[in-house]
């Protein structure tokens, strides 16, 4: 594992392995605050943050950290990370801390931040851990992100409404009305419309991988089927 060329790790992180899409981990999180755009891309960028923190510091101490209580040790560094994001974004983004709420310290709960830690940063040197968290957490941000944008714009028929609670005044200019005088759509922002939306994008990224899988084996028979030959004249 520790081999695994840096490529192939950034592309397990994004797609291949992604936390939300294949992993199927951090779900509550993902289902829960995905109403709009801004809260899944503020819950995203706390979470890639959390990861690149913890992955990095588990990687410099797992020489001197004992076996037999490395999972204590890693579940203390993840919550002193949170706490210090935590803290940051209660000063700095405050009303987007309120409205993410309680799942914002939740994130020491998620179970793809101790896995990394366990199973790749704990192995492998500082640099390589740092690729693999910040990959794991931009893949699980896309999917926060796009999902959002989905239930947002079916739900209220804008984009990035409450831009300003992560952006400043400047954010008000990033809000997009696509559809004036809507009357929204119930379904697309209650819990069951998260899980509908996110069953979609699963479905959609197996569509994509059959369809790469196919032309990739048509690739070598098309390379090894012989050329008829040319008439002569």
């Amino acid at each position: 594992m520790t081999g695994k060329p840096l490529k192939e790790i950034n592309n397990d992180g994004l797609w291949h392995n992604n936390v939300a899409l294949v992993q199927m981990l951090g779900l509550c999180p993902l289902l829960a605050v995905t109403a709009t755009t801004v809260n899944g891309l503020g819950l995203g960028i706390a979470t890639t943050l959390t990861l690149i923190l913890s992955s990095v510091i588990v990687s410099l101490i797992r020489d001197y950290v004992s076996s037999d209580v490395r999972i204590p040790v890693f579940v203390l560094v993840i919550a002193s990370v949170v706490t210090a994001i935590e803290l940051a974004m209660n000063a700095y983004f405050h009303e987007l801390y309120k409205v993410l709420g309680i799942f914002v310290p939740l994130i020491v709960t998620n179970c793809a931040i101790l896995g990394r830690a366990e199973a790749f940063a704990s192995k492998t040197t500082p640099d390589r851990a740092l690729v693999d968290a910040l990959a794991m957490g931009l893949g699980f941000t896309a999917v926060l992100v796009v999902l959002g944008a989905m239930r947002e714009i079916i739900g209220q028929g804008t984009f990035m409404a409450q831009a300003h609670l992560m952006f400043g005044e400047i954010g008000k200019l990033f809000t997009l009305t696509l559809i004036d005088d809507y009357r929204g759509f119930l379904l697309a922002i209650l819990p069951p419309g998260a899980f509908i939306g996110l069953g979609l994008l699963v479905a959609l990224k197996n569509v994509i991988d059959e369809r790469r899988k196919r032309k990739a084996a048509q690739a070598p028979e098309a390379a090894t089927t012989p050329l008829s030959d040319p008439e002569t004249v």
